[in-house]
């Protein structure tokens, strides 16, 4: 079975590399040189140079040029983990059996964007590591294969990608076999769109800590936006971004305290109170720590 595989995350050379040690047919990857938009971006040319796998780097002008490369390649399936574009209808038409992706969420719920940081931001307690047969609809095709992935109140971004990651990979594996085996004939299983719900996209002010959130809406915005994600925010006198990656939720007897005002100042760690207790800021970018009394 020929694969071309399609990605340039931290994910996806370890897709490309788990492909290659199972000793699948990767005949051509297409990649990234860089990428300021993933935070997580990995270079994937230590493995197509150490195996000698053709490469087309993906630019902006360059689609057509990359439809030949593909056509050229004659893939019978192509893998696309980790990957920020939607492929077009002439490319999904390429290969035999179709166009894998990959979404880490309980398809058909949760479709859309930054899956992994929704998550842990909603405080849900379980997600999945889908893939599917692609379509032109975002997180749409037919599911062939799905694993459900528990979400502890410990989890950061960074623990959650991993774990996802490792279960992802088994998967890969088990239906790269099945593939082989039964061809464009692999089970599938349709999504019910209806009974779904897609995410929005982020922005920056979705990253903005504000301290009239409860205690564990912040804990969770901050766990959900640490490593390797951008990470959680607050913003001195209105302008100024001060990075947090890491809060404890703390109680607080004083009830009758404003939101935001600094409890106490001690050993680089800060408290500052919620809506209905108190943070403790343990990993932040201060420059200057703020004094008791002030208010963030």
């Amino acid at each position: 079975m020929r694969i071309v595989f399609i990605g340039t995350v931290d994910f996806s050379y370890r897709a490309l590399e788990a492909l290659i040690e199972h000793n699948f047919d990767v005949v051509g990857v297409i990649t990234k040189r860089k990428s300021d938009f993933n935070a997580d971006f990995c270079d994937l040319t230590p493995l197509t140079d150490k195996y000698h796998i053709p490469v087309f780097f993906r630019k902006k002008d360059n689609e057509e040029e990359l439809i030949a490369f593909l056509k050229e390649k004659k893939p019978d399936v192509i893998y696309c983990f980790g990957w920020s574009h939607i492929l077009p209808s002439e490319i999904l038409s390429i290969p035999k059996y179709g166009v894998v992706g990959f979404h880490p969420t309980e398809l058909p719920n949760n479709r859309g964007r930054h899956p992994l940081i929704w998550a842990i931001f909603l405080g849900l307690k379980r997600t999945a590591s889908t893939f599917f047969i692609m379509d032109e609809g975002a997180d749409t095709g037919d599911i062939i294969s799905q694993e459900i992935v528990a979400i502890e109140e410990t989890d950061t971004a960074e623990t959650l990608y991993k774990k996802v990651g490792e279960i992802a990979i088994k998967q890969i594996i088990d239906f790269s076999k099945e593939f082989e085996l039964k061809g464009e004939n692999i089970e599938r299983r349709k999504q019910n769109i209806a009974e779904g719900n897609a995410w929005r996209k982020r922005g920056k002010v979705d990253g903005q800590i504000d301290f009239r959130m409860s205690s564990e809406a912040i804990y969770n915005l901050v766990r959900a936006l640490t490593h390797p994600y951008v990470g959680a925010h607050i913003k001195l006198d209105g302008e100024k971004e001060v990075k947090i990656w890491k809060v404890i939720k703390k109680s607080c007897t004083f009830v009758n305290y404003e939101p935001g005002k600094v409890l106490e100042v001690e050993n680089n760690k800060i408290l500052v109170k919620t809506y209905d207790g108190a943070i403790q800021i343990i990993e932040h970018e201060f420059l200057e720590l703020p004094k008791k009394g002030q208010y963030l």
